[in-house]
């Protein structure tokens, strides 16, 4: 098999674990109900995941740095697939709480792990374009997954979509047992040396990128529903079709962000993805109430906003290439972070200023990631410069 079918299969399973993640959202009303719960508490499920997934994932990929690759996939893939099924056979809220806690230690490192190889079996040259690809099926979760999840809940109850998950997870194990090679892990970076990682200023640097870029994002999404019916004034029957819209450009602005990654360089795919993406923000607040307007603009965010991801992933790759595994898991942790950072201030912004200025605030976080690049830019050019002499 080649390498290309190995990194497409390693997309289907970061699309499973995305499905996982996102598709509580898509079930929330459907857990309050069965379980008599307010949805604000079921919304904890979500929040749990999410800090679980932000504090463990650096922690476990350095505690099992040296595994083998292929071990430490199958590994986390097992934790997986078991708190699935306990999601489904436990009873109660409370267990339900500590089900998605396992589920997002398993998650957090069946993610890293398989942009950690994806980056390693991917063709000379094609990197980022191959961790674009594994970027893209976790993407793909939030337009497939999560619709195709609500279907199965409506059909035969929301448990059923744990169950569901758990049995394409075991698939998945076999799938890589036989189809991923051994593939030696990274040198052992103790827990205390890793977040000593965070003293080095483009360390720093790299990973605040993520942090300004996700979280401006994050404030505006977060509310994108609201916005584009009470600010663009987008009739009712045309938000899904928005949303769909929306999600496929993402899919796209991923596959291309890493081909540009690969062609262009790094700094051209950030700079221009982040520039067009303050564009669409400011635009989107001044589109009015054309709905042509808005979905051009839609979509034109979401591509900007996404082409960013595959390109910053391999950026901190390059940062510190022998630790790429505790980067890629230290970059997880501060993605998560930045989404429900972004998600809160989006939040203090709606309640204490208007729904219509989280585009503005939003475009503001996009523009400090930039600040961010440059800042780290001219600190490897002086590092080259320091290493010549």
């Amino acid at each position: 098999m080649t390498s290309t079918w190995k990194i497409y299969i390693l997309a289907i399973i970061s699309f499973l674990v995305g499905t996982s993640e996102y598709i509580v959202s898509g079930i929330l009303d459907k857990i309050a109900d069965s379980m008599g719960i307010t949805v604000v508490a079921a919304g904890q499920l979500i929040t749990v995941f999410s800090l679980t997934y932000a504090i463990a994932t650096p922690v476990l990929m350095a505690l099992t740095a040296r595994w083998d690759r292929r071990r430490l996939m199958i590994t986390a893939l097992g934790i997986f697939v078991v708190a699935n099924i306990l999601s489904f056979v436990l009873p109660g809220y409370e267990l339900l709480l500590a089900s998605r806690i396992l589920m997002a230690l398993g998650a957090g490192m069946v993610v890293v792990t398989a942009l950690s190889i994806a980056a390693k079996i991917a063709p000379e040259g094609k990197q980022a374009g191959s961790l674009a690809t594994v970027i893209m099926g976790f993407t793909a979760s939030l337009i497939i997954g999560v619709p195709l999840g609500r279907m199965v809940a409506a059909a035969f109850g929301w448990k059923a979509v744990f169950i569901g998950i758990a049995l394409l997870g075991i698939v998945a194990m076999l799938i890589i047992s036989v189809t991923i090679p051994r593939i030696q892990g990274d040198a052992h970076v103790p827990l205390r040396q890793q977040f000593s990682l965070l003293k080095n200023p483009r360390v720093a640097l790299g990973l605040s990128i993520s942090f300004f870029w996700l979280g401006g994002y994050s404030v505006a999404y977060t509310y994108l529903s609201p916005y584009l019916l009470q600010i663009s004034g987008l009739q009712e029957s045309l938000l899904s079709t928005a949303l769909l819209a929306f999600g496929i450009a993402s899919l796209v602005g991923s596959k291309v962000g890493g081909f540009s990654a690969d062609k262009k360089g790094v700094t051209f795919t950030l700079l221009s993805g982040m520039t067009l993406h303050v564009i669409a923000l400011i635009l989107l607040s001044l589109a009015g109430h054309s709905a042509f307007a808005v979905f051009a603009i839609l979509i034109l965010w979401s591509f900007a906003a996404w082409s960013t991801g595959p390109a910053q992933q391999y950026n901190l790759v390059t940062i510190k290439p022998e630790s790429s595994g505790v980067m890629l898991g230290l970059n997880q942790s501060m993605m998560q972070l930045s989404m429900a950072a972004g998600a809160g201030i989006g939040g203090v912004v709606v309640s204490g200023v208007s729904l219509s200025a989280v585009t503005w605030i939003g475009a503001v976080g996009v523009l400090v990631a930039m600040l961010a690049l440059l800042g780290l830019n001219q600190l490897s050019a002086r590092r080259k410069v320091a290493a010549t002499e």
